[in-house]
């Protein structure tokens, strides 16, 4: 019964959108390292990577050659509730983003700023519509963060702070914007075809030209040439699978334009797809209707463009009886405090 269910959900969200011509990730490095069993944020500087884990007692960012061992630990006591993803300006400030919340019970939100010295100043935030789960941290080149919630429909909020971050807030946050991702039929993930429209992280380049979103299974790369998030997330994106990755919740892109994509799990590779902010740059004209990446964003609006087709009251339904029976408040391995 749960699996003809959950079978049913799928299909009612549609086929798989088509991809575009990219290279196939090839592996990089193993991540071997015991102590980053749940990578969950990566970044890079073309010659060092930066991790996070998922969750956490104490802020840690592991310093990683390029052949991922641990080089450095950047700690702080600062307790976080669940981090979720990570993200650099250029200034060589780390941000972390404690946006976690798979019971939807968190009051607020945080961003944890950490200095390249690892000093860390807690940004906290809160949302103008109720308790969202979120993995997704972009930054801008002007240094404006923007969280992308994880949405079982596939239609992820774009949120932005309203001013200026303060310390320790909250700050008010806005949404801006929507992101509407379809299912795909690559294979990974803990969950099946439903992983494919969950955001599970954020990228943007360091010269801020190209952001990417990942889901478990595939990412998707938007040109941004003039460093506006919004106008980038409205563009037709490359859609670059990723399969068989265990959990893949990590992306980051190299200054060279190379795409690198992780998942959780000791003994999983970090992978490149070489040259995904080039054909990011070829193909990212503006959205207009259904595009075929299926992903779509728009300021201020939701737009039926790209993702999801509207969903009948049947099936929605059938979606949400779907996720009881799967369980999928499950996903992570530890309860949450």
């Amino acid at each position: 019964m749960r699996w003809a269910v959950v079978l049913v959900f799928m299909a009612v969200l549609g086929g798989a959108a088509p991809a575009w011509a990219a290279p196939a990730p090839e592996p990089l490095c193993t991540m071997k390292d015991s102590r980053i069993g749940e990578l969950s944020g990566l970044v890079s500087d073309g010659s060092k990577l930066y991790a996070i884990n998922d969750g956490g007692t104490k802020v840690q960012v592991f310093v990683l050659g390029r052949d991922c061992k641990v080089q450095k630990v950047l700690t702080d006591k600062t307790d976080p509730f669940d981090v979720e993803d990570l993200a650099r300006t250029p200034d060589g400030t780390l941000w972390l983003s404690d946006t976690g919340d798979n019971q939807k019970g968190r009051l607020t939100v945080a961003l944890l700023e950490m200095s390249p010295q690892g000093k860390v100043t807690v940004h906290r935030l809160t949302y103008p519509d109720g308790q969202h789960d979120t993995e997704a941290l972009i930054m801008d080149k002007a240094g404006t963060p923007y969280l992308i919630t994880k949405d079982v429909l596939g239609e992820a909020r774009v949120y932005r702070p309203s001013g200026p971050l303060a310390s320790p807030g909250p700050t008010n946050l806005e949404k801006v914007g929507t992101v509407k991702i379809a299912t795909t039929d690559t294979q990974g993930g803990p969950v099946g075809s439903i992983g494919s429209v969950l955001v599970t992280g954020g990228a943007s380049a360091a010269d801020g030209s190209v952001v990417a979103l990942r889901t478990y299974t595939d990412a998707y790369v938007y040109a941004a040439p003039d460093g506006d998030v919004l106008a980038a997330l409205q563009r037709n994106p490359v859609r670059i699978p990723l399969p068989g990755e265990k959990q893949g919740e990590a992306i980051a892109f190299d200054p060279d334009g190379t795409l690198i994509s992780g998942s959780e799990g000791v003994g999983q590779p970090l992978r490149a797809v070489r040259g995904a902010a080039a054909l990011a740059a070829q193909s990212g004209a503006p959205a207009e209707g259904t595009t075929s990446a299926g992903a779509n964003a728009s300021s201020g609006s939701a737009e039926n463009g790209a993702g999801l087709p509207v969903l009948p009251a049947a099936g929605i339904t059938l979606a949400v009886v779907g996720l009881g029976w799967f369980g999928f408040s499950r996903l992570r391995r530890r309860a949450r405090r």
